[in-house]
């Protein structure tokens, strides 16, 4: 889904403004905490929410000082032609500034918000300046076939050399018969610094493929299509198919390459387009015709192309009047399983932060999706009970089965003791086998890393893991006691650092002793031992022990217990005690240093 942007409101003074600007572009609100009174989400830093939305890839329009959206986004500045826009608008709605993305759509924003307000748009963006236009930025439905000429041509035309329009005129401006062209054509054609070509993109590419089909077959297969009828890749809205090839290699990888989305459509709504071609053997195998020209068909436009095919692919292309914008079918569908760490969103990743912005909903534990702040404002979000982790799960592969964009969120790292595991184990399964539908099994899933609780642990204590290290979970519910035994008397045999997820419950306060005890016979008495509970919150606790004062009572279910090995060491340092486990490199030194000195 398209990112809607966010409009921050820091006072009372803009509140009224940022309301307007809200309603303008159908956008929420957040809004500082104890110094504004209404909106849809707040947040307490406008520094690290503004910075947060930005890493998201979220457009933001704050209602402030130009400053603090600089001072906010300047650490995260790298690559304009993939930054979101960010604007700021004054305290009194009288000046609009598009800040940064001016081609990637501020500029528009901005001029938006100003016709709403009454307003000055400040745009200070050389093109637009002086035409009123972003040659790099066409209008929605057509692409520029050579972005990188856009800055010589727009140059050029600074310059006073001048324009001339050939095909039709996106961008409104001036035919003054120049030297620099803008050529707005389906067909393929050169550009160059002082000619950019446009392609209207009214074209549905309809493919099929037997499973499992090279991608690289259906590739030349398109490839060839196109050329032969005169069609640029550029011209191409949409790579379209039956919803039963969601999850084929080759159709995604030729949306992929062509940079367009994948839609998809049933078999019912195939066999209702009048495809010229029709298969009794197609019928057969899928319950519609015909696969290629119908998902063409479907896509709106007539047939321009009739079905061309090779050994296992199948190819055909239809024409709309206009440029293909909202696209009928459905996306493939997507599950992001993102772990967002602690909880603090210093600790979560912009991968995670993005992935959860483009989401449609947002599935999981409560707490989890509540420790997401204002990032979870208005989405839909669909809460589950701790202990209800296969039915979260099941619940988001199905969504995401309807042609959702769809978030699994977990604390921590989602592949640790989290729920990605349980959802490849569920798409393994098969529907036979107590696992989720064949449309569930053929949606996009996507996971992301998150800072783990044994890796905010150990950043809290020094350098715990500086050597070799296992983590245990001492939970039975789903693993039997005896294993974990099993797996704790191997581990302090093998003098591993260990990190113990899930040390004790309501009902389970013995398992957490008895490894203590076990480890006792391994390692010295005084094998330092770390406590961290809520890491990352404000309520976050760390202490140290020793390995033989270890007390089950002062550990509960949100406490991470990380115990050293017989070499690691708690030094004693100006800031208080630094947990640290050498890996060897004293000895390194001193061997170093013996082999120079018999050298000598």
């Amino acid at each position: 889904m398209a990112v809607s942007p966010v409009v921050l409101a820091l006072s009372r003074s803009g509140e009224e403004v940022a309301h307007r600007v809200a309603a303008l572009l159908g956008a929420q609100v957040h809004g500082r905490e104890g110094r504004v009174g209404t909106a849809d989400a707040f947040f307490p830093n406008a520094l690290d929410h503004a910075r947060d939305l930005f890493a998201a890839g979220i457009p933001v329009v704050g209602v402030c000082a130009s400053g603090i959206l600089i001072r906010a986004v300047a650490p995260l500045l790298a690559d304009k032609t993939a930054e979101p826009p960010v604007v700021s608008v004054s305290d009194d709605g009288s000046v609009v500034v598009p800040l940064l993305g001016g081609h990637r759509g501020a500029n528009r924003l901005a001029a938006r918000i100003a016709e709403g307000l009454d307003a000055v748009a400040a745009v200070t963006t050389a093109g637009d300046v002086a035409m009123g236009v972003a040659l790099d930025a066409p209008p929605a439905g057509y692409r520029l076939a050579n972005p990188g000429d856009a800055k010589a041509a727009m140059a050029a035309l600074l310059a006073g050399e001048g324009l001339r329009v050939r095909g039709e005129n996106i961008f409104g401006v001036e035919d003054t018969g120049g030297a620099v062209e803008l050529l707005v054509s389906e067909a393929p054609a050169e550009g160059g610094e002082t000619r950019l070509v446009y392609h209207p993109q009214r074209i549905a590419l309809g493919v099929g493929c037997a499973r499992n089909a090279d991608p690289e077959e259906l590739w030349a297969l398109v490839c060839d299509t196109l050329a032969e009828a005169g069609i640029a890749q550029g011209a191409v809205a949409c790579v379209a198919s039956i919803d039963l090839k969601a999850d084929e290699p080759a159709m995604n990888e030729v949306a992929r390459r062509l940079d367009v989305p994948l839609r998809l459509f049933t078999a019912p709504e195939l066999e209702a387009q009048p495809v010229p071609n029709p298969s009794d053997v197609v019928f057969a195998e899928v319950g519609c015709h015909g696969v290629s020209e119908g998902a063409a068909l479907a896509c709106g436009g007539d047939l321009m192309v009739e079905k061309r095919k090779t050994a296992n692919a199948t190819c055909a292309v239809a024409r709309a009047g206009a440029p293909l914008i909202d696209l009928p079918g459905r996306a493939r569908g997507r599950l992001s399983v993102v772990g967002i760490g602690p909880g603090q969103s210093g600790w979560r990743t912009p991968e995670v932060s993005r992935l959860i912005a483009e989401a449609d909903e947002l599935v999981g534990y409560g707490l989890y999706i509540d420790l997401l702040g204002p990032l979870a404002a208005g989405k839909a979000r669909s809460d589950f009970p701790l202990g209800g982790e296969e039915a979260r799960c099941r619940y988001a592969l199905e969504r995401a089965a309807e042609g959702r964009n769809v978030a699994l969120v977990c604390s921590g790292d989602a592949g640790i003791y989290a729920m990605g595991a349980l959802v490849f184990e569920l798409l393994d399964r098969g529907a036979e086998a107590h696992g989720v539908s064949d449309a569930a099994r053929r949606v996009e899933v996507v996971c992301s890393p998150g800072v783990s609780a044994l890796q905010g642990a150990a950043a809290r204590a020094g350098a715990p893991l500086g050597h070799d290290f296992c983590t245990i979970s001492l939970s039975d519910l789903l693993t039997p006691r005896d294993d974990i035994l099993r797996r704790l008397r191997a581990a302090a045999e093998g003098d591993f650092v260990i990190a113990f997820y899930n040390p004790v419950s309501k009902t389970r306060r013995t398992l957490l002793a008895e490894a203590r005890d076990i480890l006792l016979e391994h390692r010295p008495a005084d094998t330092p031992v770390m406590l961290a509970a809520s890491l990352g919150r404000p309520e976050e606790q760390v202490r140290y022990r020793r390995l033989d004062e270890l007390k089950v009572d002062e550990v509960d279910m949100l406490t991470v217990v990380l115990v050293g090995s017989s070499h690691s060491r708690l030094a004693h340092l100006g800031e208080g005690p630094r947990m640290f486990t050498p890996r060897g490199y004293a000895r390194k030194i001193d061997g170093d240093l013996a082999r120079k000195d018999g050298a000598g």
